[in-house]
């Protein structure tokens, strides 16, 4: 008796795949350091203050909200928007989500000057 052959389903109608939240945060993290390693900057930032992620989707689509520390002085609206570019480049290339918003909160700036007073952080 021969074996009925497999019938090849459209991969519509196989299942679907749903990302969780927490892998697009971070995903959303990692491209945000990966950035932010590149800054000149980024000597001045303690290397365990690593960005953080928050991302909200729905459907087919993920806002992403990120929470970084950076090196001062340095060109902040540089930086923030080559960020902004990255984290919506990299969950686009490897969620095939789309990313409308990248809100990126600077919660820290670290200065040379800071750093030789103890203090790392400029008000």
């Amino acid at each position: 008796m021969a074996a009925a052959a497999p019938v090849s389903l459209p991969a519509a109608d196989r299942g679907a795949l749903r990302i969780a939240d927490r892998v697009v945060a971070k995903i959303a993290a990692r491209a945000a350091r990966e950035v932010l390693a590149e800054v000149p900057e980024s000597a001045l930032v303690p290397p365990e203050r690593t960005p953080h992620a928050s991302v909200s989707v729905h459907k087919e689509t993920a806002r992403v909200r990120l929470s970084v520390e950076l090196g001062y002085p340095g060109d902040l609206g540089m930086v923030c928007g080559s960020v902004r570019r990255h984290v919506a480049d990299r969950v686009r290339a490897l969620t095939g989500m789309e990313v409308p918003e990248v809100a990126i909160e600077i919660e820290r700036l670290h200065s040379a000057a800071a750093r030789h007073q103890g203090e790392g952080r400029v008000l």
